[in-house]
Parts: C-alpha cells; sequence; structure tokens
C-alpha cells in the first residue's frame, strides 16, 4: 500500500532500487522502487510554482522528498531517479525545454538535480512515460505499436512504435495542437485545436459558455448529456467529433494496433469508447482499425514510466 492511501501499483519486476518523480501541473508524484521493484512508498505534494525559479523549486522538492524517502526506508538505496516532465523536453539532454503552464525555459532538471541528490537522472516527458509504462504492464502491453492518449487538462499521446517510444526530438505527440475544428481560440495561438475542443477542461468551458452556467469539470457536463441537456449533448457530441477526427489522422500515420485512452475523460468508459469508436469506424476506410482501450495504471502511469526509465539509463550507463 502506498503511503499517500492510494492503491498498491504493480511491481516492475527486479533491477536497480531507484527514486522516480512525476511532476504535473497542480501535482507531482514521487515514488521509492526497491530492487524488486515494488513501490515501496509515494509521496503526493503540490506541484511548487515560483515564476521563473519553478524549474528549480521542483528540484529542491525531489531532494527533499528523496531524503525523507530515505529516512523512511533506510534499506532501500535507489541508484538513479527519473524525472518525468510536462511540456516540450529533450530527453538526451535532461533538458524541460518548455512548459506553458509551469513557466520554465530550457531547465537542465538532469544536470541541476544530478547535483542535489548525487544520483544519474533520466529526463523524459510525463506522457512519454505514462505510455511507456501502458506497454511495459499495462493496457497496451503485448502490442507493437500504439497510441497512449491522455485526455484531461490538455490532449497529448505517447507514441510507441516497433515497441520502443518515439520522441521526434520531444516534438512526437502533440495531437492536442492539430487543427480539428474551425474554432475556439488556443492558448498555443491556433484555432480549432484539438485541445481546445475535446480536452476535459475545454468541455467544460464550452459548456459553460455556450449556456451561462458554470461547471468545474467535464463530468458534469456528461452528467447533464445523460439528463437530456440539449447544450451539454452538442458540445459533447463536437469534442468526440474532433477527437474521433485527430485520432483518424494519427491511424493513418502511423497503423497503432491500440490507443489507449488516459487521463481524467477517460474515467467516463463506455460513454466515451462507444461513441468515439463508432466515429472512427466511420472515418476509417481500408486503414488497420486500432482497438480502444481504456488506460490500466490511471495516475500510477507517470510514476511508475519515470521509474522505468531510470533503470533503462543504469542499463545505459553500465552495458
Amino acid at each position: 500500500m502506498s503511503d499517500d492511501g492510494g492503491a498498491a501499483a504493480p511491481a516492475l519486476g527486479p533491477g536497480p532500487a531507484v527514486l522516480a518523480v512525476d511532476v504535473g501541473g497542480t501535482d507531482t508524484k514521487s515514488a521509492l522502487v526497491d530492487a524488486d521493484g515494488v513501490v515501496r512508498a509515494v509521496v503526493r505534494r503540490p506541484t511548487p510554482r515560483d515564476g521563473d525559479r519553478t524549474g528549480q523549486r521542483v528540484v529542491e522538492e525531489a531532494a527533499a522528498v528523496a531524503a525523507e524517502l530515505a529516512e523512511r526506508h533506510p534499506d532501500v538505496a535507489p541508484a538513479a531517479l527519473g524525472l518525468v516532465v510536462p511540456g516540450v523536453v529533450d530527453d538526451a539532454a535532461g533538458v524541460g525545454v518548455w512548459s506553458e503552464n509551469l513557466g520554465w525555459r530550457d531547465m537542465p532538471f538532469a544536470a541541476a538535480a544530478t547535483a542535489r541528490l548525487g544520483l544519474p537522472v533520466a529526463v523524459g516527458h510525463d506522457v512519454a512515460a505514462a505510455g511507456w509504462a501502458e506497454l511495459r504492464c499495462g493496457a497496451a502491453a503485448g502490442f507493437r505499436d500504439a497510441l497512449v492518449v491522455t485526455l484531461g487538462t490538455g490532449i497529448a499521446a505517447a507514441v510507441l512504435l516497433d515497441g520502443r517510444p518515439y520522441r521526434g526530438g520531444g516534438m512526437a505527440g502533440e495531437i492536442g495542437h492539430a487543427r480539428v475544428a474551425d474554432g475556439p481560440g488556443c492558448v498555443c495561438g491556433g484555432r480549432g485545436c484539438l485541445e481546445a475542443v475535446a480536452s476535459a477542461a475545454a468541455i467544460a468551458r464550452r459548456y459553460t459558455a455556450r449556456t451561462g452556467t458554470h461547471v468545474p469539470g467535464a463530468r458534469e457536463v456528461l452528467a447533464a448529456v445523460e439528463a437530456g441537456d440539449a447544450p451539454a449533448a452538442a458540445v459533447w457530441d463536437e469534442a468526440l467529433d474532433g477527437l474521433a477526427l485527430g485520432l483518424s489522422h494519427a491511424v493513418a500515420l502511423v497503423a497503432p494496433q491500440v490507443i489507449v485512452l488516459g487521463g481524467g475523460l477517460s474515467h467516463a468508459g463506455d460513454a466515451l469508447l462507444v461513441p468515439l469508436g463508432e466515429r472512427l469506424d466511420a472515418l476509417l476506410t481500408y486503414h488497420r482499425r486500432p482497438l480502444l482501450a481504456p488506460a490500466q495504471l490511471g495516475g500510477d502511469a507517470g510514476v511508475l514510466g519515470a521509474a522505468l526509465r531510470a533503470r533503462e539509463l543504469l542499463t545505459e550507463d553500465h552495458g
């Protein structure tokens, strides 16, 4: 059982003990994984925000959590840190190139974290890490070509080809900023981006704009759909149309065997999967029709992916 009271995460199998940190827009989740691959502890804290020092504050918080976990579990000595962050990430250089939501540019996470913790550090993208975990031990296990799409405040995809992540220099998978409609405007400066139409935040925002009734999230819009609310149904249908169109383009480009849907919006279950599948069928012709599957690892996916990346860094370093 994890220290934060959540359900136990799946074991990753034998390997080096590692520390894993998954930085989110609201919370940061850290985990200590022992040499048997068992998640011994999980700590969830608010992600620090401090203007242009946010990146450095993230590193400081990771060091503080590492010290706390070392005191709680003196028998587990992590050999590396896996740190995954949102935005554009240069995995090879260990740099957070840009995060619109958290405000850093060219933050040298690997160098800064190594200096603070004295450990080798693997830096990666949060969605890519979650996708890698779903491929290794979640809903995409057994497939070689997959997309793992997070539908939350934003929309992004992990692209997994021939059993390996494809990062495209840190720019692959940004399907949330592909154009699927004429509007509305998007925070990236574009119009009609998938994220502006079909993310959980956009669904709530568009329903509020259409009706004048504030709702906190997409869950309330879906409840209104089920209650027969016509404006809610229109917003939901437009989101499904946009999502199906965006996914159809991805299917035509990389022919995934499976598309795994995660993030808050995926909790809609069949209310999302069934009509989305029908729309995708209508758009595809000779293309390989992917299986649509809900994510299995939930909120643990990112931190498990960070742990896997830390272990792989040690393998790369030591052959």
